[in-house]
């Protein structure tokens, strides 16, 4: 199974923390969330193989 890109995963948190005004201490929280959504993404384009 393919993961996202590290550098990737880094640009979508910081799109979402930058969407949700910027808060202090949430770092962890919006990494996660991006790393999920991409990995999602990935999941969708990759045909499961049998």
């Amino acid at each position: 199974m393919a993961e996202p890109k590290e550098m990737d995963v880094i640009r979508r948190a910081y799109e979402l923390w930058q969407r949700a005004g910027q808060p202090s201490g949430k770092d962890d929280e919006f990494y996660h969330q991006a790393k999920r959504e991409l990995q999602e993404a990935l999941d969708k384009e990759t045909p499961l193989q049998e």
